[in-house]
């Protein structure tokens, strides 16, 4: 681990070239789902969403405000977008956009309230989906909850151009796990702590999810020349010591702009369009639209999201069934 980490610290003049780039980890093998799958399949056909997730080793990498920003991207060029939020810290996409979410949910998946009632919309803005506790509640939920709650996400999310995830922090984002071939773009800043953090995450990412291919995106950093030292080097210890594939999408300039447009509640991109880091935020959003996705079956990349997260929390609900079956036989 210090050998990989100083490989990483150690940097080079960079070369213009990124690494090759690649999507997702090994596909899973097909294995039977639960009934409520096929009902869904109906709903997913009328939509085609490109699910992106974002992701940093800890708060205060710049995660959020990228969310922000590129959800504002993509609704100022015409696309239909939801974020799901599934960031508990105080600095989360609601909060920072001053929505005062007053329901999330786990509220929907208990059958307190509706998606509808859940969904924040802010004006002409994307809508966003609070999702943290409900997450963090999967494993233990019956299955009336999770029904509830794939049927929820579904309905807030079928119909929508791009599906953004703000993912948990700290490696425990049920998101992020489940993000398959979808694009995974990881946020990481050029400080040693936070160049290290970013990489443990790559790696127990890699070890844990079999994740290959993530998308990079360096922020707070003075120049591309900076931001491609930084990127060049990560990308050649991941690659010899995890065989992970990374791509350069770009980075984000230190920006006093951003900061004031955080300050204000609004994301960059609409307090000042023409500032250097709203021109980078475009550019990305450019970059993840023009990206092929590696999915077999375009039409149906949400779909697999979901299955994903029904196939998870599945066989936690038949070790149960085991566990309980083989107590009641040592009772007998």
């Amino acid at each position: 681990m210090h050998t990989e980490f100083h490989s990483i610290h150690t940097t080079e003049m960079p070369s213009p070239q990124s690494s090759p780039s690649g999507r997702g980890g090994n596909r899973e093998r097909q294995s039977p789902i639960l009934d409520q799958a096929a009902g869904l399949r109906k709903l997913l056909a009328r939509g085609n969403a490109q699910v992106i997730t974002v992701l940093g080793a800890r708060d205060g990498l710049g995660a959020t405000s990228i969310v922000t920003n590129l959800a504002s991207v993509f609704a100022h060029a015409g696309k239909d977008v939801l974020v799901l939020d599934e960031n508990l810290s105080q600095d989360n996409v609601a909060n920072t956009l001053a929505l005062r979410p007053r329901y999330d949910l786990l509220h929907a998946a208990r059958g307190d309230k509706t998606w509808q009632d859940v969904l924040l919309q802010g004006m002409a803005g994307p809508g966003v989906l609070p999702v943290a506790r409900a997450m963090q509640a999967l494993p233990k939920m019956a299955e009336s909850e999770r029904e509830r709650l794939l049927e929820s996400l579904l309905g807030a999310a079928v119909g929508r151009d791009v599906v953004l995830v703000d993912a948990a922090r700290d490696g425990h984002s049920v998101c992020a796990s489940l993000s398959g071939d979808e694009p995974l773009l990881l946020v990481l800043n050029a400080t040693a702590s936070g160049i290290t953090e970013s990489y443990a995450l790559l790696k127990k990412m890699a070890v844990h999810n079999g994740r290959q291919a993530f998308d990079i995106v360096v922020n707070r950093v003075g120049s591309e020349s900076e931001a491609l030292a930084v990127f060049d080097n990560m990308a050649k210890v991941a690659r010899h010591h995890l065989q992970v594939s990374l791509s350069y999408l770009g980075y984000i300039p230190v920006d006093e702009k951003l900061k004031r447009a955080t300050q204000l509640c609004r994301t960059v991109v609409d307090a000042f369009p023409s500032a250097a880091s709203s021109m980078a935020m475009r550019e990305i959003a450019q970059g993840l639209l023009r990206a092929p996705s590696v999915s077999e079956h375009v039409q149906d990349r949400l779909g697999s999201v979901m299955q994903r997260l029904m196939r998870m929390s599945q066989p936690r609900v038949q070790h149960a069934m085991r566990s309980h079956a083989g107590g009641m036989a040592a009772l007998t």
